[in-house]
């Protein structure tokens, strides 16, 4: 039976009521590893912003089984993949989820380590997901 995480998408809707959230999540994420922030080198910003609400969201849907998320997450697999407008190596995933949970941790204001420990699952199901599709 697949995992609910409602608990996630709730802890998703405190942490972007701030609006700095996402940007303060590619502030870690670009820092984390020489290799990140060269590939957002020609990113606009305000399109990926959208992009990875969108797709966080999808990825906490998919995690806990959702059949509707399945074709956003096999299309973001895609672009992600080495042959993809985005290619991202599966050995940089790791800095994408710590990141990730780095900016939860601080900005949602109910984050305990037991709720951080179901973001890590669900998340590291989506980052294997899109390494099988490497």
């Amino acid at each position: 039976m697949a995992e609910n995480y409602d608990d996630l998408q709730a802890s998703f809707g405190r942490c972007l009521r701030n609006g700095q959230f996402i940007a303060h999540f590619y502030d870690i994420f670009m820092a984390s590893h020489p290799d990140i922030a060269p590939m957002f080198a020609r990113t606009d910003f305000g399109k990926q912003h959208l992009a990875l609400r969108r797709g966080i969201s999808s990825a906490i849907s998919h995690a806990a089984g959702s059949r509707l998320a399945e074709h956003t997450m096999v299309d973001m697999a895609k672009v992600h993949s080495h042959a993809g407008h985005a290619p991202v190596p599966p050995e940089l995933y790791p800095y994408w989820v710590e990141s990730l949970l780095t900016a939860v941790a601080e900005h949602d204001p109910q984050y305990t380590p037991a709720l951080g420990a179901r973001w890590r699952q669900a998340m590291n199901a989506t980052t294997t997901f899109f390494a099988g599709h490497y």
